[in-house]
């Protein structure tokens, strides 16, 4: 049976604002403390060091700051995600010859994942910027880098477009599709190799949820084991530009290799 393309565009929408809903509201803590230790990694000695001084410094709500822009994001970000890929498909098959009703093959999965992630990135940009800068607001004042001043979502909004107008909520675009372009090839890759071992000779779309989460547990190493470096280059463009001019993704990353010799955090000390 042909599914409407306008009712299977608003199931994938569905589905990845759930998606992006959950992703938040499990791993916030984590990754507040990802942010802090890759712009900071002088000061942190490692995961529990940097969640036990963040507790001391600002208590459990310090886990939790940026919780609203990272909710918008992964909503944002999965649903156009998951919107844009269902159409990425179908320009695959385009570009290869195929029925608009044929099967990808992984790989080819892979490339509409990877060229839906771009549309994706445009949305998650500016609301990762505001999120990265509420995560390490503490920091960045302690530090002397920026004065003190209310630590609220619509405070930082503000503060950027008073200092550097609309397009200020692109800083770090580039490293934001550097990390997501990639990525996402290496997320829907790692996601559909795994539906098909599971599947075992089956039709995937007969999965259960214990395979699909599984898959989607190891798409997400495949993603995070392939661009972690660019995500830390991104973290500390778009938390440092708070201070003033930030230098460009090249800039940064020669900078992270002359200091610290490789684009690491506390994690793997």
């Amino acid at each position: 049976m042909k599914s409407n393309p306008a009712i299977q565009a608003a199931i994938d929408l569905t589905a990845g604002a759930a998606g992006g809903t959950a992703c938040v509201l499990t791993g916030q803590p984590f990754d507040t403390m990802k942010v802090k230790m890759q712009t900071f990694p002088d000061l942190y000695r490692g995961l529990t060091d940097c969640c036990l001084k963040t507790y001391s410094q600002v208590g459990f709500r310090g886990f939790y700051k940026g919780t609203s822009p990272a909710l918008i994001a992964n909503i944002a970000e999965n649903s156009v995600l998951f919107m844009c890929y269902g159409f990425c498909q179908q320009v695959v098959r385009r570009a290869v010859g195929l029925d608009r009703q044929a099967k990808l093959s992984d790989l080819q999965n892979a490339a509409a994942g990877s060229f839906a992630s771009a549309f994706a990135a445009l949305v998650l940009c500016p609301t990762e910027l505001v999120k990265c800068r509420l995560q390490t607001m503490y920091e960045m004042e302690t530090s002397g880098k920026i004065a003190r001043s209310q630590n609220t979502v619509w405070s930082v909004v503000k503060t950027i477009l008073r200092k550097d107008g609309p397009l200020g909520f692109y800083h770090g675009l580039s490293s934001t599709l550097l990390r997501e372009v990639p990525g996402y090839f290496f997320f829907f890759g790692g996601y559909e190799l795994s539906r098909s071992f599971f599947a075992s000779g089956r039709s995937k779309d007969e999965l259960g949820p214990v395979p699909l989460m599984l898959s989607g547990g190891i798409g997400g190493i495949c993603l995070w084991l392939a661009v972690y470096p660019v995500d830390c280059i991104k973290s500390r463009i778009q938390v440092l530009s708070m201070s003033g001019k930030q230098a460009g993704f090249i800039g940064t990353f020669l900078g992270v290799v002359k200091n610290e010799g490789t684009c690491q955090d506390s994690l793997s000390k």
